[in-house]
């Protein structure tokens, strides 16, 4: 007997939905992308990044106009401009400061240099100049060097302040130099302002002369605070009671003549 005879029965339509199921939310449609948006923001950007590259590297609106030096004073402004070799007219995003860094640091008297950007169209080169700390004489010359055993300057009259350093090769691989200079380099202020000579005939044998006229017998470079604490009652002593030389280079037996 089919559903439509029977009294009371209900007929079910396939199209429309039970009233007893769940309503699932219907889902909103998908909006298609414009590809005439999507185009324009892409040729939008592409445009953007073009000009900023042009102006960095292909304008003349940030190029080189500038080139500013400081802490030169034993180099000359022109020899440091000339170990650079920075060009005007250079676009500033290409310049390769660590390039420029190392030819400048290859100045004899530069200990260390740093190169910055100072947009829009400015290189400043900040040097850091050795500092001597000792002179030799080499026949009618006199060599100022610094603690590693760089000459920094020659020059023919002896230069004031520095102690004079007595070595049989005062190059940066000898040995007794490094001896001495290590010595001196070590002195504090109170003591390193009267030292006017330093005689270095071996790497054991370190001894400086004193503006009153004493000579400290250090003997290595070892053990610089033991023989500081020792010279410093020694030296403060007064009177010295015609005291020519002190000897620390033992510090265990120190002695005087």
């Amino acid at each position: 007997m089919e559903a439509e005879d029977v009294p009371g029965a209900v007929g079910t339509d396939p199209g429309v939905p039970d009233a007893g199921a769940p309503v699932r939310p219907s889902r909103p449609a998908r909006r298609r992308p414009n590809r005439w948006k999507v185009l324009f923001v892409g040729l939008f950007v592409a445009g953007v990044l073009g000009t900023a590259t042009w102006v960095l590297l292909g304008s003349r609106l940030l190029v080189v106009r500038h080139i500013d030096v400081t802490g030169e004073r034993l180099v000359s402004r022109e020899e440091v401009l000339a170990a650079a070799r920075v060009r005007l007219g250079e676009p500033l995003a290409r310049l390769d400061t660590g390039v420029v860094r190392d030819r400048v640091e290859m100045v004899q008297a530069v200990e260390t240099a740093r190169v910055e950007r100072r947009w829009p169209t400015t290189v400043r080169i900040v040097v850091r100049e050795r500092t001597p700390i000792v002179v030799a004489q080499r026949g009618n010359r006199y060599l100022q060097i610094d603690r590693y055993g760089v000459t920094v300057v020659t020059s023919a009259a002896r230069p004031r302040g520095l102690p004079v350093i007595d070595v049989a090769n005062p190059t940066q691989s000898d040995p007794a130099l490094r001896a001495g200079l290590s010595v001196v380099q070590g002195l504090p202020s109170w003591l390193g302002r009267q030292v006017v000579g330093v005689d270095v005939p071996s790497t054991e044998a370190v001894s400086l002369r004193l503006a009153d006229g004493v000579t400290v017998v250090w003997g290595a470079a070892e053990r610089g605070p033991e023989k500081l604490r020792l010279l410093h009652g020694l030296l403060g002593a007064s009177p010295r009671r015609g005291v020519q030389t002190i000897d620390v280079s033992s510090p265990e037996v120190v002695t005087t003549k």
